[in-house]
């Protein structure tokens, strides 16, 4: 009914107005449907709960005809270390495969498409997995890509999740007293000062400091206030490139985020590894024991911004950073190797450590 309102509500100020207050509405109940009910746990269902292992999680979405399990039985067959036995009590049944000495995890999402934005089913579970998911690949058919790109970008979005998207640039603090406070640094088409008002009122926030740094809509007023949106980078994967020209494939290379492929016959997965590989942005650190080499073969993963010796040293244990002296490194990240630094020092990939205990 609510997006029938919106629909049937002409475009201007006064109703840019009633439209936000509406959005605010409809975030609301939406949220109801994706949090689980009773506490923050939430039920787990028939075993959607995976336990997370390696260094990055992605999640696959796509509709049943598209070749998803094709892609991820080749891709986990080609460049799998882990048994599959490891996994035998999950429904989702992840591999995991190794790259550039990164452990991965890859996890089927099933019904994700249909219906679990209703509640339906075990689609909650499912969206709890896929909100920590560090990356999404949506697969798609080439020869019908838009129809179940706009279905499966609709359906992610009212999980909220967005793709491929920095969170809005607007800041937001809650106060005891004072009102709302408005400002905005920037020139704004659909925020004003009465807009923000009555869609925090929708909130029962009364009292409250808002800074605009960008030109935002009520869409991201109300992702910022509802706080529990998750920003994930996507690669749309079109499959099934053995059925179209050499023209339309000159095409699709050019669209944004795309990676074309054939899951059956194992095409262009190298480029599909590598796009991946940019899109998890991890930081290989390797360690280098005392009076030896450095070991090439194991790097430390960490996710890019959060790569400083401290860092490091919790990703080993939680207990190594009270042991520590300092640290020794050799690579991009320092003037001269090696160099001696503190837990402070953020490392860059494929920095050498060493470290020095007390």
């Amino acid at each position: 009914m609510h997006s029938i309102l919106m629909a049937r509500t002409q475009k201007n100020k006064a109703t840019a107005h009633h439209l936000g207050l509406l959005k605010a509405r409809l975030a609301k109940l939406r949220r109801e449907l994706i949090t689980p009910k009773g506490g923050s746990g939430g039920g787990t269902g028939e075993g959607f709960d995976v336990a997370k292992t390696g260094d990055a999680r992605i999640g696959f979405v796509g509709f049943p005809s598209v070749g998803k399990s094709t892609l991820l039985s080749n891709l986990a067959g080609v460049y799998s270390e882990v048994a599959a036995y490891e996994f035998t009590t999950l429904t989702t049944v992840p591999g995991v495969i190794r790259y550039k000495g990164a452990k991965i995890q890859l996890l089927d999402l099933p019904g994700i498409i249909e219906g679990a934005k209703d509640g339906k089913g075990r689609g909650r579970q499912v969206i709890a997995v896929a909100r920590t998911c560090n990356l999404i690949l949506i697969v798609l058919d080439v020869l019908k890509p838009l129809g179940h790109k706009k279905l499966i970008e609709h359906e992610m979005e009212g999980f909220g999740i967005r793709l491929n998207k920095q969170p809005p640039n607007i800041g937001f603090k809650k106060k005891d007293k004072g009102g709302i406070n408005f400002t905005a640094t920037c020139a704004q088409s659909e925020l004003d000062a009465e807009t923000v008002k009555s869609i925090l009122s929708e909130y029962k926030i009364h009292n409250a400091d808002i800074t605009l740094r960008s030109d935002a809509t009520a869409d991201d007023l109300i992702d910022v206030v509802e706080g529990n949106r998750v920003y994930i980078p996507c690669i749309y994967v079109l499959n099934k490139i053995d059925q179209i020209s050499i023209e339309e494939l000159d095409i699709i290379y050019k669209i944004p985020h795309c990676v074309p492929i054939s899951a059956h016959h194992r095409w262009n997965f190298d480029d599909l590894l590598e796009k991946i590989w940019d899109y998890l942005h991890l930081v290989r650190i390797y360690t280098k024991p005392k009076g030896q080499l450095p070991d090439y073969t194991a790097p430390v993963v960490l996710p890019d911004g959060k790569t400083s010796v401290d860092d490091f040293c919790l990703k080993i244990h939680k207990n190594l950073i009270k042991e520590l002296k300092y640290a020794l490194v050799w690579g991009s990240s320092v003037k001269h190797n090696p160099q001696k630094v503190g837990k402070d020092h953020v490392l860059d990939d494929e920095d050498v450590i060493q470290l020095v205990k007390k």
